[in-house]
């Protein structure tokens, strides 16, 4: 896919590299969702808003996060990170009668 069209692109940005916020502004481009993953599961996205990420589950580990805003999407991705770290929550099962 043409990076024109790609919806979501990673962002790789060294303390160097950092666009500043007058190029940033003069390009317009709007912010890009970010996915955020453990090792190779995709835990989600983070969707850019007016004040901050809003973070969409892609798995049922992670419902839990689905659709809370942070202020950034590191912030999201260290509620995965901790979320992980938990382990998943068990739901009781019913016993037979």
């Amino acid at each position: 896919m043409p990076t024109s069209l790609s919806l979501v692109m990673p962002v790789n940005y060294s303390e160097d590299t950092l666009p500043s916020a007058s190029a940033a502004a003069e390009t317009q481009q709007p912010a890009l969702a970010r996915v955020i993953e453990i090792g190779e599961v995709a835990a989600g996205i983070a969707v850019p808003e007016d004040h901050g990420v809003r973070f969409f589950s892609a798995s049922r580990d992670f419902d839990g996060l689905d659709g809370t805003l942070f202020r950034s999407s590191e912030q999201a991705a260290r509620a995965v990170r901790a979320l992980k770290r938990s382990g998943p929550r068990r739901t009781p099962q019913p016993l037979a009668v």
